[in-house]
């Protein structure tokens, strides 16, 4: 990477101005020249020096590429994140030599759409870093498209069962049952909220999940998808939580986290966290964004499970997705609990929170 200071220095090295000689300059000003002379020569060496340095070596070539069929006209590609060190900013798609997308560094995930039905197709990814080097390309991966299925809109079912746990700190196992389609499923899809993180093929039932933060609560779910597209409902969620790293702090997530939906009402319950002192403040967030913050009064603290009702004014079938956090003793936010996501199900005449 070229150093910002390069160019002033480069510009500040300008041809000597020599005085004029004869008796009107004197023995002072003709000194003058010599002692600026190093001044000059160092700021040409750090010119040439801050040249030399500019980034030339390209980041490594992605691993980990997969490329998996999600319909008759997609394929589902994934690669593995980057080292930070590798100071990534893009990764370039190809599908044969052909540059099909451009995506951020933290994007390592792209469903490549339009493709033709029972086609074969294979794909690398190149990354760039932020000095504009570009890596070899991956191994390849390939997919073939299904058939296309026509006239066929009816989804899937859910898959009936999940299960999950941790693996470590950054990792997670996934399992589930296989779900049913008229036309058969060709892909499952993994979530994490409202966000895929993971896509499968139609006989996988089980998957590791890794780059996930340690200390962290998490909800995934499940759902399969047929040749036209057609995706079922979630899956039953599953809650998994990772463990701290080396040095980190144990757990401070709320546990068995959970929100129900009643006339004009929202109750939640949970189990604090084991902090070693009573936790009175809690921070709730819906839909992604913090919203309040709950506080238990000197001698309210729940000594076991915690429960609070909110009253809600939001139309009926408004969709929530809640999630709470601990104030620690040091005076910090804790890990978030589980996801629960939920379904208005009457308005009330008070206030909305």
């Amino acid at each position: 990477m070229r150093d910002p200071a390069a160019s002033p220095a480069r510009a500040s090295v300008r041809p000597t101005a020599w005085p004029a000689a004869g008796p009107a300059a004197g023995p002072a000003a003709r000194r003058a020249p010599l002692a600026a002379l190093p001044l000059a020569l160092a700021l040409a060496a750090a010119a040439l020096t801050a040249c030399s340095s500019a980034d030339t070596t390209p980041p490594p070539a992605p691993g980990g590429l997969t490329a998996q069929a999600g319909s008759a006209t997609s394929v589902h590609v994934m690669w593995s994140s980057p080292a930070p060190a590798d100071a990534v900013a893009a990764f370039l798609v190809f599908q044969s030599d052909r540059l099909v997308r451009e995506l951020p560094a933290d994007r390592t995930m792209v469903d490549i759409t339009g493709l033709t039905p029972q086609t074969a197709y294979g794909f690398t990814v190149r990354a760039r870093d932020t000095a504009g080097n570009t890596s070899p390309p991956s191994a390849a991966a390939s997919a073939t498209t299904p058939a296309a299925k026509a006239e066929d809109h009816e989804a899937p079912a859910a898959p009936p069962r999940a299960a999950g746990r941790a693996l470590g700190p950054t990792s997670a196992q996934l399992t589930w049952a296989a779900a049913s389609d008229d036309t058969g499923v060709t892909a499952y899809d993994v979530y994490q909220g409202a966000a895929r993180i993971h896509t499968v093929g139609p006989g996988v039932t089980e998957t590791a999940l890794e780059g996930l933060q340690p200390d962290t609560a998490y909800t995934f779910t499940v759902r399969a998808r047929d040749g036209a597209d057609n995706s079922s409902p979630d899956g039953p969620p599953v809650d998994v939580t990772t463990p701290a790293g080396p040095g980190q702090r144990p757990d401070t997530a709320p546990a068995e986290f959970t929100a129900v939906a009643s006339a004009g009402a929202v109750t939640l319950s949970w189990t604090a966290p084991p902090t070693g002192r009573e936790t009175n403040e809690y921070e709730l967030h819906v839909n992604g964004r913090p919203t309040t913050v709950i506080q238990f009064g000197a001698g309210a603290v729940p000594a076991g499970r915690a429960e609070h009702r909110l009253e809600v004014t939001e139309p009926v079938g408004t969709v929530w997705t809640v999630k709470l956090r601990a104030r620690l003793p040091d005076g910090t936010w804790g890990a978030f609990s589980a996801e629960r996501r939920i379904t208005l199900v009457q308005s009330a005449a008070t206030p909305p929170i």
